[in-house]
């Protein structure tokens, strides 16, 4: 027979106290710093160290191996562990399943992601106040140019980039297409298809199929990269352009994680050239998040605060994504959810 206070306290532990409100806003505003202090971490490899050990390392190991102060990494290693990335026991320092997902070996990595956002949009966010004030983007602002323009100007970054979106592909979008069936079509283009990632997994196991791998010069040695070391040279070829300007044919078109990075005229423009390209009938598949009209949480409110401060484009809801379609003379049969945040928007060019 449990007494009043054993009473009390199992209720406690069932029921823990919601915060209070101003504890919430304080978490968030010092966000920063947690970001900052995730970046440090992964940009010393710290993760995939403890990862590749099998097992717990002590904090003068870590720093030994990282070319760290031992002292100050200990009190870094403490914060974050209170925030469930590390374990730590004494001087010994273990990963946890969150902590893990910074080790470079991870299948559902974010080391890439992370080390992308930290050096490329980090900053620019400072300026996030400018782009509510004049309506231009936070990072036009700051680094004085597009940021694509800026981040094309320097191979490391294409590279870095190229690696975090296929991160992204590999992480984020792990089982999307597990259960879906790509519609008929010999020839498909991926079009801003990065390394080749995307493409790789939607014909690896369809023999029948050929592919393009479509994007700007700078991006196409990764893509070609990837496609060899996948096996799929002989049937996959990387094209070097402009998808403003026109596109190759194909019968299906894949745009993944692209659109959202246009405001609506460009976006359309870039569908009023596929369209031109594939003509009557062609397929248009389309992979984004797809926002939902209410209130509750979704990635694609999250994402849609960087388009907002590193671009033009924006995440859309379903009806914003027809009402571009149907611009460009396409239309949409059917959109098709994922056990992802991400969802396939299925469309036939008129």
């Amino acid at each position: 027979m449990l007494h009043a206070h054993e009473d009390k306290e199992e209720s406690a532990l069932m029921n823990p106290p919601m915060p209070k409100p101003v504890d919430v806003m304080l978490q968030m505003t010092g966000g920063f710093q947690v970001s900052q202090a995730v970046y440090v971490v992964a940009k010393l490899d710290l993760p995939t160290m403890l990862d590749e050990a099998g097992g717990p390392l002590t904090v003068s190991e870590l720093a030994e191996k990282s070319g760290a102060q031992a002292e100050p990494l200990r009190r870094l290693l403490r914060t974050l562990a209170s925030m469930g990335v590390f374990v730590l026991d004494g001087d010994r320092v273990s990963l946890t399943p969150i902590g893990a997902t910074l080790s470079r070996n991870a299948a559902d990595s974010v080391h890439a992601v992370t080390l992308m956002w930290m050096e490329t949009h980090y900053a620019p966010f400072s300026d996030l106040l400018h782009t509510l004030r004049t309506g231009e983007p936070a990072s036009d602002h700051y680094l004085g140019k597009p940021f694509f323009d800026w981040l094309t100007e320097d191979p490391a970054r294409t590279q870095q980039f190229s690696e975090a979106m296929a991160a992204v592909t590999n992480g984020f979008r792990t089982g999307m297409f597990d259960d879906y069936a790509l519609p008929a079509g010999e020839l498909v283009a991926d079009l801003g298809g990065a390394d080749g990632t995307v493409l790789a997994e939607l014909i690896k196991d369809l023999p029948d199929r050929r592919g393009i791998v479509f994007d700007l010069p700078a991006m196409t040695p990764a893509a070609r990269s990837n496609i060899a070391a996948r096996g799929l040279d002989g049937r996959v070829e990387v094209v070097a352009g402009d998808f403003f300007d026109s596109v190759p044919f194909a019968d299906i078109y894949v745009l993944s994680y692209i659109l959202h990075d246009w405001d609506d005229a460009a976006a359309v423009r870039l569908l009023q050239s596929v369209a031109k390209a594939g003509g009557p009938d062609a397929r248009v598949l389309i992979f984004e998040t797809v926002m939902p009209d209410g209130d509750e949480p979704h990635m694609a409110k999250a994402i849609d605060l960087t388009m907002l401060a590193m671009g033009t484009g924006k995440e859309r809801t379903r009806a914003e994504y027809e009402a571009l379609l149907n611009a460009a003379g396409i239309s949409i049969d059917r959109v098709v959810p994922t056990p992802t945040p991400y969802s396939i928007i299925e469309a036939t060019i008129s």
